[in-house]
C-alpha cells in the first residue's frame, strides 16, 4: 500500500476526536510552553538591553582605567572621536556622620556632562547640577533612600565621606547607568568630582576606577573605533565597552540562567515524553483490534506503522503549535507585570529563535518517546483479531528502530549543547535527568515487586492487600506513576537541598570562618597605628595584612589572555595582585619554588594553583599584567594552595617585592573579631583614618544571600513546571487504569466489599504510590544535591530535612489528589454491567 492510502486511514481514524489523545496533548503543550516562555523573556531581556544599551551604558561607549585618570593622549584620542565625553570616578568609602552612624556606600563622582544618556530621577525633584553644587560652601550630594534611611539622612542632613563633609540635597530614585556598575556592596552616593579633592580619599595607590563615556556622532562604527582604541592604548590597562552589549555581566547572567531553566524545561519534556509514550501505549492497545482487521485486508507493516505515525504527527504539530502560542502569548500578555518586576529593560515580542529552539527539542523529544510504541503496531498479526490487547513487551523493535532512537537522543544531546552553549552544564543535567529516570525505573520495578510479595501476607487486612494487588499485579501503571512523578519531585528535591546548602554554607559556615572585616586604602603610614589599636584588643583573635595593587592580566606567553583562557574570570576584569619577600605564613607551595627574601632579580610572579591549571599555565610561562598602565612581564615560578571559601585574603597573583614595591599602592587587612566587638572597631578606625573604607563580611553575605534567594525562585519554578507535566502524566496514568479499576470494584461488590471499604483500597493505593514516588524521589534529588554541592560548589552537603519532609509530602497529595479524582467511576459501576460485558 502507499503513503496516500496510510494518509486516507489516518485521516479516517482522526475524525473520531481527540479520546485517548488528550494527555498526549496536555504534555507537549506544556513541554513545549515551558521552553518558548523562558526562551521568550530571555529574548525580549536581550533585546531590552541591546535598545536601550546607550542608556544603560551612559552612552554610545565606555573607556575604563584602573588606579589613574586618562593620560592627555587618551583624552586627545576621546575629543577627536566623540561629540562629548564625560569623567566618572568609581569606588568604595563610608558615609559616616560625624559622632554617630556609618555605612559602605559605592561612590561616583561625576562631572558637569554626566549623565550624556538618560535622566537622573531625584526626590525632592531637581536637576543634579543643582543638587551637586556648593550650598553655603559646602558641595552637595545625593544618595539612594536605603543609604540615607540607614543613616537616619533626610534632605538638607550633613554627613562626611573621608575627610570632606556633604550636604544630602536629594534621594537618588533613578540612576540611568546603575545596572552598568554591577554588583555592589553598598548602596549609592553620587558627588561632583571637584568636590572629592580635599576628601583624602583618592590618594596615589587607593582603589578606584575611572570611566569616559562617550557619545559619538551619527553612524559612528563602533567595531572601528573600537580595535583602534585597543591598538592604540593596548600597553595602559584601558578596558572598553560599548552600546552594543552595553551590561555584558547582566546580558550573560541572563543567557546562563535562561540555559540552566530551558535545561530544566527539558527534564519537564522527559517527564512529558513519558506521558506521551504511555498514552500512546493506551491508544495503540485500544487499537489492536482495528490494527488487526487492517493487516486481513492485506495492509502491510510499513502501511500500519505509517497510518499512526502520521495521526502522532498530526497531534503532536497541534500540541507544538499551541505550546507556542501559550510559550510566546502568555509573557506577551503579562508583560507589564513582569517588565515591573524585572531590573532591566525587557520588549516582548515573538522572537523566531525561542520558537525555533522550543519546537526543535520537543520534536526530537516526541520522536523519541512515541518511536518504539508506534513500532509494536508492526508486530499485530491478523490472528490478534482472537486475543486481547498489543503483543508481549519484553521483545526489542527492529534494529532500524534502535538505531534511529539512538541517533534522535544523540541530536538532542547535540542540540542542547550547542544551544545553551555550556557542554559541562548540559551533561550533568542530562546525565542527572536520565540516571533519575534509570533510578525511578529500576525502583517502580522493585515496588511492584514487593507489593505482589507482600500481598498474600497480609489478607487479614483486605483493603490494604486490595491495593497491593493493584500495585503489583499484572497491568498495573506503577512505572509511568512513578516515572512522572518521581521524576518532578526529583528535580525538586535536588533544588531544594543545593539551594539550602547553598545558604548554609554563606550565612552559617562562612562566617565562622571568614573575618569580620575586609579594611581596604590603608596608606603604609597608617598601618602602625591601624596594627597597633587591633593587636592591643583582646577581642581580636587574627590580623592579615598585605599590599595590594589592583591590574589586568593581559598577555599570556605573549598572546592575548582572552585568547588563551577564553571566558576565564581571572582575565575578565582586573585583579586583585599582592607583593611579597619571604614566603608569608600558612602559604603552602605546590609546584615550583619561592623566590625568597633577598631576590632581586627579573619579576616573577607565582599563581593560585586551582586558577593556574584552569587557565593551562605552567612553570616557565611568562604573565604580562598590565597595573597602572604599564605592562610587566614576570615569569611564572610558583603555584600556592588558594582557599577562596573562606572568604579571607586570597591573592591569584603574587609578584616578588622590587617587582612592585615602588608602585603607588595600599594595603588591604582582614580582622577575625568577636561579634560583640565588631562596631567598637570599625567606629575607632574609620573616625581615625576617614580614608579608610571598612567592609563587613556579614553584609556581603546577606547581599549573596539575596541573589542566590532569586536564583533558587527561578530554578523553583521551573522545576514546578516538570512537576506539573508530572501531574498530567499522572492523571493519564489513572485514567488507563480506570478500566482495571472498574472491573477489581465490580468484583468486590459482588463478594460482599462495601464502597467504603473500596475507597479505602484505592486511597491506600495512591497513597502508598505517592510516599513510594516521594522516597524514591528524595533519594534521587539528595544525590543529585550532594553531587553538585560537591563537586561543583565544593561545599560540605548536610540533609535540609524542612526540604526533603515537603518533598514526600508533595508526592503524597498529588497520588492522592490524582487517585481520588477517578475513584467515583469504578464505585459508582454496577457490578453485573461490567462483569457481564468482561464475560
Amino acid at each position: 500500500m502507499s503513503l496516500r492510502t496510510a494518509t486516507r486511514l489516518a485521516r479516517r481514524e482522526l475524525r473520531g476526536g481527540l479520546r485517548g489523545f488528550r494527555i498526549f496533548l496536555a504534555c507537549i503543550i506544556l513541554g513545549v510552553a515551558a521552553i518558548a516562555l523562558v526562551g521568550t523573556i530571555r529574548e525580549s531581556i536581550s533585546a531590552g538591553l541591546e535598545a536601550e544599551g546607550a542608556t544603560l551604558l551612559g552612552g554610545d561607549a565606555e573607556m575604563e582605567f584602573t588606579y589613574r585618570f586618562a593620560n592627555e593622549a587618551e583624552k586627545a584620542w576621546m575629543r577627536n572621536n566623540a561629540e562629548r565625553t564625560s569623567e566618572i570616578v568609581d569606588f568604595r568609602s563610608m558615609a559616616t556622620i560625624p559622632g554617630g552612624e556609618r555605612s559602605l556606600s559605592q561612590i561616583k563622582a561625576v562631572d558637569g556632562a554626566y549623565p550624556l544618556a538618560g535622566q537622573v530621577v531625584l526626590d525632592p525633584e531637581m536637576p543634579l547640577a543643582t543638587a551637586l553644587a556648593d550650598q553655603d560652601g559646602m558641595p552637595g550630594a545625593v544618595m539612594q533612600p536605603l543609604l540615607a534611611d540607614r543613616l537616619g539622612l533626610e534632605p538638607g542632613d550633613n554627613f562626611r565621606l573621608g575627610t570632606q563633609d556633604f550636604r544630602l540635597m536629594a534621594r537618588l530614585i533613578n540612576e540611568p547607568d546603575g545596572i552598568a556598575s554591577g554588583f555592589a556592596l553598598g548602596p549609592r552616593t553620587i558627588v561632583a568630582t571637584p568636590s572629592l579633592e580635599n576628601s583624602g580619599l583618592l590618594e596615589p595607590g587607593t582603589l578606584f576606577s575611572t570611566k569616559y563615556r562617550l557619545l559619538l556622532p551619527d553612524g559612528a562604527n563602533l567595531s572601528t573605533l573600537q580595535g583602534e582604541a585597543e591598538k592604540l592604548f593596548e600597553s595602559s590597562g584601558m578596558r572598553w565597552l560599548d552600546a552594543r552589549n552595553g551590561v555584558p555581566n547582566v546580558s550573560r547572567f541572563v543567557t546562563r540562567l535562561s540555559a540552566f531553566l530551558v535545561l530544566v524545561g527539558l527534564s519537564g519534556l522527559a517527564v512529558g515524553g513519558v506521558g506521551i509514550s504511555a498514552a500512546l501505549r493506551a491508544f495503540l492497545a485500544g487499537k489492536t483490534q482495528t490494527i488487526a482487521t487492517l493487516r486481513t485486508l492485506g495492509a502491510d507493516q510499513n502501511t500500519i506503522f505509517l497510518t499512526y505515525f502520521l495521526q502522532v504527527a498530526a497531534l503532536a504539530i497541534v500540541g507544538l503549535i499551541a505550546g507556542l502560542i501559550l510559550g510566546v502569548g502568555l509573557p506577551m500578555m503579562l508583560a507589564p507585570l513582569i517588565k515591573a518586576a524585572l531590573p532591566v529593560p525587557a520588549i516582548f515580542g515573538a522572537y523566531p529563535a525561542p520558537i525555533a529552539e522550543a519546537a526543535l527539542y520537543s520534536a526530537l523529544t516526541i520522536l523519541i518517546f512515541t518511536l518504539w510504541p508506534l513500532a509494536r503496531t508492526q508486530e499485530v498479526r491478523a490472528a490478534t483479531l482472537f486475543r486481547d490487547g498489543l503483543p508481549p513487551n519484553a521483545r526489542l523493535p527492529r534494529p532500524i528502530f534502535l538505531i534511529a532512537t539512538a541517533a534522535l537522543i544523540a541530536t538532542l544531546l547535540a542540540t542542547a549543547i550547542w544551544l545553551s552553549g555550556n557542554a559541562q552544564l548540559t551533561l550533568w543535567m542530562l546525565g542527572g535527568v536520565t540516571a533519575a529516570l534509570v533510578l525511578l525505573a529500576l525502583s517502580a520495578g522493585a515496588i511492584r515487586w514487593l507489593a505482589h510479595r507482600a500481598r498474600p501476607r497480609i489478607r487479614r487486612r483486605p483493603t490494604l492487600a486490595w491495593a497491593l494487588g493493584a500495585i503489583g499485579g499484572p497491568g498495573a501503571t506503577t512505572i509511568p506513576v512513578v516515572l512522572s512523578l518521581g521524576l518532578g519531585l526529583s528535580v525538586l528535591a535536588a533544588i531544594g537541598q543545593i539551594d539550602s546548602n547553598l545558604r548554609g554554607a554563606i550565612s552559617r559556615d562562612l562566617p565562622g570562618r571568614a573575618p569580620s572585616f575586609f579594611f581596604v586604602d590603608l596608606q603604609k603610614d597608617q598601618m602602625p597605628g591601624f596594627l597597633e589599636r587591633l593587636t592591643s584588643d583582646p577581642a581580636v583573635s587574627k590580623i592579615d595584612r598585605a599590599p595590594m595593587l589592583r591590574g589586568i592580566l593581559s598577555k599570556i606567553n605573549g598572546r592575548p589572555a582572552r585568547e588563551v583562557a577564553g571566558g576565564h574570570w581571572v582575565v575578565e576584569g582586573d585583579r586583585g595582585i599582592s607583593y611579597a619577600g619571604p614566603l608569608p605564613e600558612r602559604t603552602t607551595i605546590t609546584e615550583g619554588e619561592w623566590w625568597g627574601e633577598d631576590y632581586d632579580g627579573p619579576p616573577q610572579i607565582s599563581f593560585a594553583a586551582e586558577e593556574a591549571s584552569e587557565l593551562g599555565l605552567k612553570l616557565g610561562d611568562e604573565i604580562t599584567v598590565n597595573i597602572l598602565g604599564r605592562d610587566i612581564i614576570a615569569t611564572l615560578s610558583s603555584m600556592r594552595e588558594v582557599d577562596f571559601s573562606t572568604a579571607g585574603m586570597g591573592f591569584v597573583m603574587v609578584m616578588n617585592r622590587t617587582a612592585l614595591e615602588g608602585a603607588p599602592h595600599t594595603f588591604i587587612a582582614t580582622t577575625y573579631a568577636e561579634p560583640g566587638a565588631e562596631a567598637a572597631i570599625m567606629t575607632d578606625i574609620t573616625n581615625t583614618y576617614p580614608n579608610v573604607t571598612a567592609i563587613r563580611v556579614r553584609d556581603a553575605v546577606d547581599r549573596v544571600a539575596d541573589l542566590l534567594a532569586g536564583l533558587a525562585r527561578a530554578s523553583t519554578w521551573g522545576a514546578a513546571a516538570t512537576l506539573l507535566t508530572g501531574f498530567f502524566v499522572l492523571i493519564g496514568a489513572a485514567a488507563a487504569d480506570q478500566q482495571a479499576r472498574r472491573h477489581e470494584a465490580a468484583v468486590l461488590k459482588t463478594l460482599g466489599a462495601t464502597r467504603a471499604q473500596i475507597l479505602s483500597s484505592l486511597a491506600l493505593r495512591a497513597l502508598l504510590l505517592g510516599v513510594a514516588a516521594g522516597v524514591v524521589a528524595l533519594g534521587a534529588g539528595l544525590l543529585g544535591g550532594w553531587a553538585v554541592s560537591h563537586y561543583i560548589m565544593e561545599t560540605r552537603f548536610s540533609i535540609s530535612w524542612p526540604s526533603a519532609l515537603a518533598i514526600i509530602t508533595g508526592g503524597i497529595g498529588v497520588s492522592l489528589l490524582a487517585g481520588l479524582g477517578f475513584a467515583m467511576g469504578p464505585l459508582s459501576a454496577r457490578p453485573s454491567r461490567i462483569l457481564r460485558a468482561r464475560d
